[in-house]
């Protein structure tokens, strides 16, 4: 009880944050999800973040969601919680993938879209996805580089069973938040910029970026998915 107390006072906290952050941006706070990013934290934990009123979670890793969720399948399912692949995705993984989770933030290249359209036309589904962008040009990390992205947006648009509905990010770490703000800056207007240009939909809102330490400041530069682990779960071991 301790430490779902612990949890709840946490997680109202982030929402204290998240609407004072919305107030500067002039923004509704309707506007932003925010993702209980739990991977490596166990079920229980969980189940926890759930019943303090957590209703879109994120994993990492197809295989550990896989142990997780089906254990959280009932309250998950009277709770309305929804599950978003936010790590990236490998392609013997995707057929598992699409029966697990409802978006996949990881998208980086236009094999990995075939490869889930495919799939989703074999089990008539459609699957939200978001196309990851390296803004860092960090070679640790996923994601295409900026450059590229406008090009490979027009072409997952005309594969039929996926929804493309914005972008995602990983910005280079800082400790000082104020320094990523040219990150999210850069993915907001890439949005802007492929919407304008008429190559995307008019779905193609959604822009994933910020985690625990700079959601504040991916929220006051267009942020509408967010990926809060630690500050709501506590530190991982």
């Amino acid at each position: 009880m301790q430490e779902l107390t612990g949890l709840r006072e946490r997680l109202a906290g982030i929402e204290e944050r998240i609407a004072r952050a919305c107030q500067r941006a002039g923004r509704d706070r309707q506007e932003v999800t925010l993702i209980g990013v739990s991977k490596t934290f166990p079920v229980t934990a969980i189940r926890e973040g759930i019943e303090a009123g957590l209703r879109v979670l994120g994993e990492n890793k197809v295989q550990e969601a896989a142990s997780k969720i089906p254990e959280l399948s009932q309250l998950c399912a009277s709770h309305g919680v929804r599950w978003h692949l936010i790590g990236h995705l490998q392609s013997n993984k995707v057929r598992r993938a699409i029966e697990l989770f409802s978006m996949i933030h990881s998208v980086d290249s236009l094999k990995l879209a075939e490869r889930i359209d495919s799939i989703c036309g074999e089990t008539g589904e459609r699957m939200p996805i978001l196309l990851e962008v390296n803004l860092g040009g960090e070679e640790t990390k996923a994601g295409i580089e900026p450059s590229a992205a406008l090009e490979l947006c027009e072409k997952i648009g005309q594969l039929p069973n996926l929804s493309l509905e914005g972008f995602m990010t990983i910005p280079p770490y800082s400790a000082a938040p104020e320094e990523t703000r040219i990150h999210f800056r850069k993915l907001r207007s890439l949005r802007d910029e492929a919407i304008d240009l008429g190559i995307v939909s008019a779905g193609f809102t959604q822009l994933s970026m910020g985690m625990s330490h700079d959601f504040e400041v991916a929220i006051e530069e267009g942020a509408t998915l967010i990926r809060v682990g630690t500050a709501i779960f506590g530190s991982r071991e």
